[in-house]
């Protein structure tokens, strides 16, 4: 492969609004083409060509494959945001950049070349910062329902949901249309895809996740990588860039 990929889980503290953190290099002198499949992650990502040349964007939730090129010589520091972040850390809606993304301006995060000098170096920064905000005014029925959501990796229905936080249905969705540009159940699936991850790496081609049967499974792989199990399981010149990560993301 010709990218170098680093990943990293947060401390603890700070997991409620964290899922990951990543690096991308690409050393060679070559613009790397690659794909980005539906994660169900927020990314806030720190891009470097050289030691002047530097942009942070904000991207939103990705409902499809989104096709990107990897300048050469660049390096990607990324932190993986779960989406209660996005209100409580981040303090915006994503609908805006739902496949997108936007260019962040100002210096709230203070990253400097010393941050950067490595990947260590950036998720330290990077948690500090986090640890700086309190958890003690988030909503406690939205905590809980993020937590049910990412322990269950999507797999419980949106009724399972609002019936075990208390919380009706249509406001649940009006709440995620809002914030994150989609539907809770939508959600869901897409976290549920991400899950499917490590086992297709592995060349595991059978249904997880409460997907009930083969077809089914192979349609929702399909919906979300425009490609089979099988082909995504190949990974033909590393094409995708999340199957390439996954084999090496800690347990």
């Amino acid at each position: 492969m010709n990218l170098t990929i680093q990943s990293a889980l947060p401390d603890p503290s700070i997991s409620h609004f964290v899922h990951s953190f990543w690096m991308l290099e690409n050393n060679t002198a070559t613009d790397i083409p690659s794909t980005v499949l539906p994660n169900g992650m927020v990314d806030l990502i720190l891009s470097k060509t050289n030691s002047t040349n530097r942009e942070m964007v904000i991207r939103g939730i990705d409902t499809m494959p989104g096709q990107v090129i990897i300048k050469a010589g660049a390096q990607l520091f990324s932190i993986g945001f779960k989406l209660l972040a996005v209100e409580y850390l981040l303090g915006d809606s994503i609908k805006d950049v739902l496949n997108g993304g936007r260019i962040l301006t100002g210096d709230s995060w203070q990253f400097d070349d010393s941050d950067l000098r490595n990947f260590g170096d950036f998720c330290k920064k990077a948690t500090q910062k986090i640890k700086i905000f309190s958890t003690e005014n988030i909503d406690s029925r939205k905590k809980h329902l993020f937590e049910l959501i990412y322990s269950s990796k999507g797999s419980m229905t949106v009724k399972e949901l609002s019936e075990k936080v208390f919380w009706n249905s249509r406001q649940i969705n009006r709440y995620f249309n809002q914030q994150f540009g989609i539907s809770l159940k939508t959600y869901c699936n897409i976290l549920r895809f991400g899950a499917s991850f490590k086992h297709i790496s592995e060349g595991k081609l059978f249904p997880e996740q409460n997907l009930a049967d083969q077809n089914h499974f192979i349609k929702e792989i399909k919906k979300f990588a425009g490609v089979t199990p099988k082909v995504l399981s190949k990974n033909k010149d590393d094409r995708f860039v999340n199957i390439s990560a996954i084999k090496n993301f800690p347990s």
